[in-house]
């Protein structure tokens, strides 16, 4: 609640719980000096003073500094007692907006599959007649030196065809049996460090966690693309380069959709630049990479590996911190997804 000078005169234990401050730290400050500039929140209060109704914000984000930010939606209700002037009420939406976020990834999942699909077909074709075509030219050469000519387009031909057939791959369907993920992750962290020798790679396992039924191959292809990510981003000249990763159980989760009673939550955080501004919308598109010379395949392979084991993918990025954070069902018997 906020007096007429827009100064907090209570919050009910809810509001300490979702801002993480207590009540004598709220009292007597302003929206602006708790959160800091916040031009959503501060229009949504003023709209309803001057209109003397109720006025709802759907989507503003806000937190106190040094904290994680917060998608909330915000109602802000003139009210009439001795002691305030207007009630601001906030209601959690991460829930919601994962949700969405999830059936958004999934429908750009289906998209990259079929066009993957068909541009890998139309480009295979045409690349092995170019290929034995250079083969049987380079057999007319007279001039042996002319042969040089030749090798590029064979060796050309061999690249986008290794090419082709990485955009293939992830259609193979999972063949699933007993998997312990600290094996796949102490096996993914020694090629790594012997791969950036200069990254420091720590871990933090939870042992606790089961071994659950998996596709181990897809599984570390998964988690060795996004290590490796990470480690070419450090690669650029990051002071103290850093790696960890880290397991625990997830409980009661919701992932593509379906109630989970638990899951694995395994992270990949490292302390280099972030990922690009202009790639966060598009990371798991094929070809999309924020690099130069990258393949921009990496992640949207793991995506979909990911995603036949019906878990999910999330990441968070900030100058100094990303994490990756893979979800999958701890189920011990699993049908193809």
């Amino acid at each position: 609640m906020l007096r007429a000078d827009g100064r907090v005169t209570y919050v009910n234990p809810a509001a300490e719980n979702l801002f993480e401050l207590s009540r004598p730290k709220f009292l007597g400050h302003t929206p602006r000096e708790l959160f800091g500039e916040c031009p959503a929140l501060e229009s949504a209060i003023a709209k309803a003073e001057v209109s003397g109704a109720s006025y709802t914000e759907q989507e503003i984000e806000l937190g106190v500094p040094g904290r994680s930010r917060l998608h909330l939606m915000c109602t802000v209700s003139p009210i009439e007692t001795p002691h305030a002037a207007l009630l601001v009420e906030f209601r959690h939406i991460d829930q919601q907006l994962k949700v969405a976020r999830e059936e958004r990834l999934l429908e750009q999942q289906q998209a990259n599959r079929d066009l993957i699909r068909s541009l890998a077909h139309e480009i295979k074709n045409p690349l092995g007649g170019i290929r034995g075509a250079a083969q049987l030219l380079e057999g007319e050469l007279d001039r042996p030196q002319l042969a040089e000519y030749t090798q590029v387009i064979i060796g050309e031909a061999d690249r986008l065809q290794s090419l082709v057939n990485r955009l293939l791959t992830p259609h193979r369907l999972p063949s699933y049996r007993r998997t312990n993920i600290h094996e796949i992750l102490v096996r993914v962290r020694s090629v790594v460090q012997a791969e950036f020798p200069a990254i420091r790679i720590t871990s933090d396992f939870d042992i606790s966690i089961p071994e659950f039924e998996a596709d181990s191959d897809q599984l570390t292809q998964v988690v060795l693309n996004v290590v490796r990510n990470a480690a070419q981003a450090l690669s650029a000249g990051t002071p103290d380069p850093q790696i960890r990763l880290e397991t625990r159980v997830a409980r009661g989760i919701t992932v593509a959709k379906k109630r989970h009673r638990l899951a694995l939550a395994l992270s990949v955080t490292d302390n280099g630049p972030g990922v690009p501004e202009a790639i966060r919308d598009k990371i798991f598109y094929p070809l999309v990479s924020g690099r130069e010379g990258g393949s921009g395949l990496g992640l949207t392979i793991a995506q979909t590996f990911v995603a036949q084991h019906n878990g999910t993918i999330e990441w968070e990025s900030a100058p100094g911190r990303t994490v990756f954070t893979i979800l999958l069902p701890l189920e011990m018997t699993r049908a193809p997804a």
